[in-house]
């Protein structure tokens, strides 16, 4: 194993990847010389060229679509929005174009493209660059959206990502770039549609995703060592399509669910999963599920207005010690 950044194990599976198949390429704003906003495919033009890391305007409509067609003839194309708040630019090809396209045509074409972009608050970067907009995408037939927590998962969903034969909307933190964390030497393909359990227990199911796996994580172990409960925590790595089995396993174990996540509460991915399992495995239920989510209210730039709302390990336990009084 080797010890690398988020952001390093990214840039690995783009260098990897670009490697050992010249149909991929990158396109998007400074994503060439510069490296990159988040400094992501730093050191990539050096290597690859400028044929296949494409700089563009600032048009994230001119991006998405010169990547859908660069994949329905045939090319890999890895498209980096800089912000996830930016992809309102251009919902139109993401949503009525590219989740589409492969259906309406019965089949007769993939659609191998890769959608690379960050989301997330706690930088104090305001309402128009802070916001958690994954359950967008998850309500779109056609999209696959994936978010990894560690750099592990992040260089092994990344490598499925580009390899897979339909589009994957893959959504970095930002919070999470220079978080350290052990990467295989050898390759890794992690599959897309699969949760991970994080941590092991019986009393509570904690399902969560990208950089609130991190808090989760911290929270159980409070909860262990000041209550003796032990949270079963569910990273769900892919948050469309859900992997209900090792969902629903988990729960039918606990007996009881609380979900975190950084997206905004009203229709989340929480109320998704909690919705599917009392539907379908309610006599499992020993109390009612809970969730932890961000206020239904623009990201504010002040930091202490940003935290207090923003879920956090806090937040997490005192939500779990609630749930299970």
């Amino acid at each position: 194993m080797s010890i690398m950044t988020y952001r390093d194990a990214i840039r690995l599976a783009l260098r990897e990847e670009m490697a050992q198949d010249e149909k991929v390429f990158i396109i998007g704003e400074d994503v060439g010389a510069f490296g990159g906003a988040m400094a992501v495919t730093k050191g990539l033009y050096e290597k690859f060229g400028p044929g296949r890391l494409i700089d563009t305007p600032i048009s994230e409509s001119a991006i998405i679509g010169a990547a859908l067609g660069a994949a329905l003839t045939g090319l890999r194309p890895v498209a980096e929005i800089m912000f996830i708040d930016f992809t309102g630019v251009c919902m139109d090809q993401i949503v009525n174009q590219i989740a589409k396209v492969r259906y309406m045509l019965a089949g007769q074409v993939e659609v191998p493209l890769v959608i690379r972009t960050q989301g997330g608050a706690g930088k104090g970067y305001a309402a128009q660059h802070s916001q958690s907009l994954e359950a967008w995408f998850c309500h779109i037939p056609g999209l696959k959206v994936v978010m990894p927590a560690t750099p592990r998962d992040a260089r092994g969903l990344l490598k499925s990502a580009i390899r897979e034969p339909n589009p994957v909307v893959f959504i970095e933190h930002k919070v999470l770039y220079n978080e350290k964390g052990e990467v295989p030497e050898k390759e890794e393909l992690i599959p897309i549609g699969k949760a991970d359990i994080k941590r092991t227990g019986k009393d509570v199911t904690i399902t969560c995703h990208s950089r609130q796996v991190l808090n989760t994580l911290s929270a159980a172990e409070i909860l262990s060592k000041e209550d003796g409960v032990e949270c079963e925590v569910v990273d769900l790595m892919t948050v469309s399509p859900l992997d209900e089995e090792t969902i629903f396993n988990s729960i039918k174990k606990t007996k009881r669910l609380f979900t975190v996540e950084e997206g905004y509460e009203n229709n989340g991915i929480g109320a998704e999963v909690i919705a599917r399992a009392t539907t379908k495995i309610f006599d499992y239920f020993d109390a009612p599920p809970a969730r932890l989510a961000f206020s239904n209210c623009p990201v504010p730039f002040s930091k202490i207005l940003e935290n207090s709302i923003l879920p956090d390990t806090k937040k997490i336990v005192e939500g779990v010690r609630k749930l299970l009084s």
